[in-house]
C-alpha cells in the first residue's frame, strides 16, 4: 500500500471510529450580533449539539475548501452544553475551524465564532484594523449574547465557557486569559529583530502609536467567565508583558507549530508562551509535522493549483491540506476535546 493510501485509509478509519461514538450530530446556524452602541456589527456561525439526523447539507459551497455535513437550524439536543467560542487568525474568518466546530458539536458542546471586524477576510479597514483592543471584546460580546439571548441560553450552560484561537486568535485568546499589552517591551524586541513578522504586522496597522490608543490597548481585556483556553500556534507573545504573562492563572492547551510556513517564530511565539506562564498552567504540543495552516480547513483535490492561479502566494494554505492535514485534525479534535471536558468546572 503507498503511504498516501495508507494515510487515507487510517483518516477514514477513524472518522468512522469517531463517528460511531458521537452522541450527538452538528447542527448549524447563522449568527449575528447587533452593536446597539456603534457600528462594529458581527457575524459569523454557531454548532450545537442536535439529536436530528437530517436533513443533511453541506456548510460551505466552494472549490478550494472540503465541505462538512450539518443540519442546518437543526433542533437543538435536550440541555445545557459547554459553550467554546472561536477566534480567527489575520485575515481569516468565522469558517476557518469550522472542522473543529462541528467535531465539537458532535461532542457535546455549543460552539460560536464570528468575523472580527478589521482583521477578516472581508474587513481589513486600516481605521478599524488598528483597534486591535476590540478584538478580545467581541468574544466577550459573543458570550453575553450566548448566555443572554433566550434561544441560545437555553443551550448553554454559563458556569463552562472555553475558548479557542488560532494565531492572531491565539494573541486574543491570551488578552482575555488575562496578558496586558505592553508597548513599551514591544518597542524593545523590535529594535533588535526589526524584521520581525508580529513586528512588522503591528506596526503597519499602527497599533498603540498613539497615548489614547496606547491606553486602550494595555488595558485589562481579561473575561473571568471563560475557564480554559486552546491556543493554536500563537502571533505576539513579545506584546504582552512577563509579569501579566505570569500571572495566568486558567489552563492553556497550546499547539506550536515547527513547520516555518507563516513567518512566525517559536521560540519567540508558543516556546515563549509556555515558558512565561506559571508550572502547571500549561501543556505544550509541538508535533514535528504540523505547519501553522494546517489549523485551517481541509483543501479539495485541486485547491492548491486553485489558488496559485487566482490567489498567488496564497497557496501555501493548501500545502499537504487533503489527507494529511484531515489526520492532524481529528489528532487535535481529540486532544482539544479531552481539554476541555477535562477541564470543565
Amino acid at each position: 500500500m503507498r503511504p498516501t493510501t495508507f494515510v487515507l485509509a487510517s483518516v477514514l478509519a477513524a472518522l468512522s471510529t469517531l463517528a460511531q461514538a458521537q452522541p450527538f450530530h452538528s447542527a448549524m446556524a447563522d449568527l449575528t450580533i447587533a452593536d446597539p452602541d456603534g457600528d462594529r456589527h458581527l457575524s459569523g456561525f454557531i454548532w450545537y449539539p442536535t439529536e436530528a439526523t437530517g436533513p443533511l447539507s453541506f456548510d460551505l459551497e466552494s472549490v478550494v475548501w472540503e465541505s462538512s455535513q450539518v443540519i442546518k437550524d437543526g433542533d437543538p439536543a435536550k440541555g445545557r452544553f459547554p459553550l467554546v467560542v472561536l477566534s480567527h487568525g489575520m485575515y481569516g474568518n468565522a469558517y476557518n475551524q469550522a472542522w473543529f466546530a462541528n467535531a465539537l458539536a458532535r461532542r457535546g458542546y455549543v460552539v460560536a465564532a464570528v468575523n472580527h471586524p478589521g482583521t477578516s477576510t472581508w474587513s481589513r479597514d486600516p481605521e478599524v484594523t488598528r483597534q486591535l483592543w476590540e478584538r478580545p471584546k467581541d468574544i466577550s460580546r459573543v458570550i453575553d449574547h450566548a448566555t443572554a439571548t433566550p434561544e441560545l441560553a437555553m443551550m448553554v450552560d454559563p458556569a463552562r465557557v472555553f475558548m479557542a484561537g488560532h494565531s492572531l486568535g491565539g494573541f486574543t485568546a491570551i488578552a482575555l486569559a488575562g496578558a496586558r499589552y505592553d508597548a513599551a517591551r514591544l518597542n524593545l524586541v523590535c529594535a533588535e529583530m526589526p524584521d520581525e513578522l508580529t513586528c512588522n504586522i503591528l506596526s503597519n496597522w499602527k497599533v498603540a502609536q498613539t497615548d489614547e490608543d496606547r491606553v486602550r490597548m494595555e488595558a485589562d481585556l481579561s473575561d473571568p467567565r471563560i475557564s480554559a483556553f486552546v491556543v493554536f500556534d500563537l502571533g505576539g507573545t513579545q506584546s504582552f508583558s512577563d509579569t501579566s504573562l505570569a500571572r495566568i492563572d486558567r489552563p492553556l492547551l497550546i499547539y506550536g507549530a515547527p513547520i516555518m510556513n507563516s513567518g512566525l517564530t517559536l521560540d519567540i511565539e508558543s516556546r515563549a508562551l509556555r515558558s512565561a506562564v506559571a508550572p502547571g498552567i500549561a501543556r505544550y504540543v509541538e508535533p514535528e509535522t504540523l505547519s501553522h495552516f494546517d489549523f485551517l480547513g481541509r483543501c479539495k483535490p485541486g485547491g492548491y493549483e486553485i489558488l496559485q492561479k487566482e490567489e498567488p502566494g496564497d497557496e501555501i494554505i493548501c500545502a499537504n491540506g487533503g489527507a494529511r492535514r484531515a489526520a492532524k485534525h481529528e489528532k487535535i479534535i481529540e486532544e482539544a476535546g479531552s481539554f476541555f471536558d477535562d477541564a470543565k468546572p
